[in-house]
C-alpha cells in the first residue's frame, strides 16, 4: 500500500518541478513549494515525526491563503479545437477509462483478499479497497492511452493542468477527514448522543434512522466532507441508537449514511474540490451555480437514502 502513496507522491513532485521550471508561472517559486511539500508528505509520510508533517502542512495553508498558490494561464486556442475534434471522434468510447474505475475497483474489493502465494496473503483485508483503487487507476490509465492514442507525455501534461487548476483545494478531503477524527477524539460524538437522546425520542427506531441521516447530512454541509461527519455522527448517533439500541444492521447503517452525507456534499460550498473548483473551470459567473443545481437532487436522494435505510437496516 505505501508502494502507491509513494507513486501518488512521485507524480505530484513531478508537478512541483514543472511549476518550478516554468519562467511564466505567476507564483512561480510558491506554488512549486507548495507541490514539492504536498509530495514529501506522500512519500515520506511513513517516515517522518507526525509533528513535522503537521508544520509541513500549516505552511501549506499559509501559501493557499496568502493566494500564492495558483495555475498557470494556458491559451486555449488550438487545444480547445483539438479537445472538440476528439470528442467527435471518441465519442462514447471517452467514458470507457472512467468506468472502469469503479468496476475494477469493485472486483478487487471482491477477490484480492483471497490471493496467496503459498501460505502469504498478496493484499491484507485492511488494505485491500484502496490497492484496488490503485490498480485500477493504473489500468483505466492503460484503457486510455489505448482509446485516445496519446502519447505518453499528455496524460501527464494534462493532469499537471488539472492538479494546478483545483490548487489548495486538493487538500480539502484529507484535511476534512482528519478533523473529523480529531471531533471524535474530542468527544464531539459523545456530545451529539446526549443532546439526541435528550431533545428527540430515540427509543423510537425511525427517529434514529431520521437523526442519524439528517445529522450526517447536515454535518457534511457543516464540514465539506462526508468522511468527516461519518466518524462524528456514527459514533454519537448510529452506533448507540441504531445498532446497539435497536439491533440494526451495521453494514446497512454505514453504507447509506456515507449515502446521506453525499447529499450533503452536494449542496454545500464547503465542499470546495466537488463544487467550486467546477464552477471555477467552466468560468462561470456565480461560484456558487453548481451548488444551486444540485440542491433539488440533494434533496431527492437524501429522502430516498432515509427511508431505505428505515425499510432496510432493521430487517437484515
Amino acid at each position: 500500500m505505501n508502494d502507491l502513496y509513494a507513486l501518488i507522491g512521485l507524480i505530484v513532485a513531478m508537478i512541483a518541478i514543472q511549476v518550478a521550471l516554468n519562467k511564466k508561472h505567476p507564483t512561480r517559486w510558491t506554488s512549486a513549494l507548495f507541490w514539492g511539500i504536498f509530495a514529501f508528505t506522500f512519500i515520506a509520510g511513513d517516515f517522518v515525526p507526525p509533528l513535522i508533517i503537521g508544520y509541513l502542512v500549516i505552511v501549506m495553508v499559509i501559501l493557499a491563503a496568502l493566494g500564492r498558490v495558483k495555475a498557470p494561464s494556458h491559451s486555449e486556442g488550438s487545444g480547445k479545437d483539438e479537445r472538440i475534434h476528439l470528442a467527435q471522434r471518441l465519442k462514447w468510447k471517452i467514458f470507457i477509462p472512467a468506468l472502469a474505475i469503479p468496476v475494477v475497483t469493485v472486483i478487487g474489493t471482491l477477490t484480492l483478499d483471497r490471493l496467496k502465494w503459498g501460505s502469504a496473503v498478496l493484499v491484507k483485508k485492511e488494505d485491500v479497497t484502496l490497492v484496488s483503487l490503485g490498480l485500477a487507476t493504473i489500468i483505466a490509465f492503460a484503457i486510455a492511452l489505448y482509446v485516445t492514442k496519446a502519447k505518453m507525455n499528455v496524460p501527464f501534461q494534462e493532469g499537471s493542468k488539472l492538479l494546478q487548476a483545483v490548487g489548495w483545494a486538493v487538500l480539502l478531503p484529507q484535511m476534512l477527514a482528519a478533523l473529523g477524527g480529531i471531533f471524535d477524539k474530542a468527544g464531539v460524538g459523545n456530545a451529539v448522543s446526549h443532546l439526541v437522546k435528550g431533545y428527540l425520542p430515540a427509543d423510537n427506531g425511525f427517529v434514529a434512522v431520521v437523526a442519524y441521516c439528517v445529522g450526517m447530512t447536515l454535518f457534511t454541509m457543516v464540514m465539506g466532507n462526508a468522511f468527516a461527519a461519518f466518524a462524528v455522527i456514527t459514533g454519537g448517533i448510529g452506533l448507540p441508537l441504531i445498532v446497539h439500541a435497536h439491533g440494526g444492521n451495521p453494514a446497512i447503517m454505514a453504507a447509506l449514511g456515507m449515502f446521506s452525507g453525499y447529499c450533503g456534499t452536494l449542496m454545500t460550498p464547503m465542499a470546495a474540490n466537488f463544487n467550486i473548483v467546477p464552477a471555477m473551470l467552466l468560468n462561470l459567473d456565480d461560484q456558487n451555480a453548481v451548488v444551486k443545481k444540485q440542491i433539488p437532487t440533494g434533496i431527492a436522494l437524501f429522502l430516498v437514502n432515509m427511508f431505505l435505510m428505515y425499510f432496510l437496516v432493521y430487517r437484515f
